[in-house]
């Protein structure tokens, strides 16, 4: 215990002290003592500990930035192969590091407050993952035979910008959790602010198994481990829908445990898309082509990035029964 805290304590007890010997000289005035007693027992319970806020938006910030790395590293080598045809394509490297940088600061602040800056880049992350949607649907109908299999195969995947956007979204409800008063239950947009992210990181949890099960689907499944990305995340959704439903300040282990499982999917996605760039013609010495070619090696950390934000939505529902 440092000095200072030490010298608040024994100013309270001293306090303390004063108080009871007052209270025994002057014993007509215990009645109004027991009143207030009984008041400040039925105040309402006060909103989460700013340590604990802080904590959980740290978490999220992490989350954040772990999915802004993946659309990073995604992005250059999907928008390399494109030849940046169109200037746009630097966009979301540009925003993506940006996202990325201010996750990092986010995750190192310890200050129980919002910070404007960190804002402003996190709605820009959300409002380049729009537009960049808008840009993919383009892209994808602008192909001979229009909205086809062929062009959802091989045309700009369309739910690529959806995991900046989520970035974006998450690290804006970190700032919304940090900023919590005491007195208040952490609320994002109005809502109970954990099974609002837990309801959120389902939604991106189905998409983001949508868009691995489209190109798993168009590599026919050949390796049978490409069936994991399209049956466990559903199944986490699922589990945090329920959690978003029920909340209520329950620990959800199983859920918890699951949320971990995807966590590890998502890392070990990557060794199982690098053995995969291996399979082409030349292997790893020909590594400039393959890497182009063959499965991107960024994507599944996007399903480590959601996990996390659903840990960081289950440890707030944890640590605070009305969020």
């Amino acid at each position: 215990m440092s000095r200072a805290v030490e010298r608040d304590v024994l100013a309270g007890a001293g306090i303390a002290l004063s108080v009871l010997a007052a209270a025994a000289v002057l014993a007509p005035k215990a009645g109004n003592s027991r009143i207030h007693s009984q008041r400040m027992r039925t105040l309402p319970k006060s909103g989460p500990q700013p340590r604990t806020a802080v904590r959980a938006a740290r978490r999220l910030n992490g989350a954040a930035g772990m999915l802004a790395a993946s659309v990073l590293a995604d992005s250059s080598v999907e928008h390399y192969r494109g030849s940046f045809k169109n200037r746009a394509m630097y966009t979301p490297l540009v925003v993506s590091a940006l996202t990325l940088a201010t996750s990092l600061h986010g995750t190192s602040d310890m200050q129980p407050l919002a910070h404007r800056l960190r804002d402003s880049c996190y709605v820009l992350a959300a409002a380049t993952g729009l537009a960049g949607t808008g840009f993919h649907f383009y892209n994808v109908t602008k192909k001979v035979g229009g909205f086809s299999w062929q062009n959802l195969f091989y045309g700009a995947p369309l739910g690529a910008p959806m995991a900046i956007l989520l970035s974006g979204l998450l690290g804006f409800c970190s700032e919304r959790v940090r900023e919590t008063a005491r007195s208040r239950r952490p609320e994002v947009f109005g809502l109970p602010a954990a099974r609002t992210i837990a309801a959120v990181t389902g939604v991106g949890l189905l998409g983001t198994s949508g868009e691995a099960g489209l190109l798993h689907f168009r590599g026919a499944f050949h390796n049978p481990f490409m069936a994991v990305p399209v049956t466990l995340p559903p199944i986490g959704a699922a589990l945090l829908f329920d959690a978003a439903a029920r909340g209520q300040g329950r620990a959800h282990p199983f859920t918890r445990a699951w949320m971990w499982l995807l966590t590890a999917m998502g890392l070990i996605g990557v060794g199982f898309h690098a053995y995969g760039v291996s399979r082409n013609m030349g292997g790893w010495r020909n590594w400039t082509q393959n890497v182009l070619n063959g499965p991107p090696l960024p994507a599944p950390p996007s399903f480590t990035g959601l996990a996390l934000a659903g840990l960081a939505a289950l440890g707030l529902m944890r640590e605070h029964r009305d969020a």
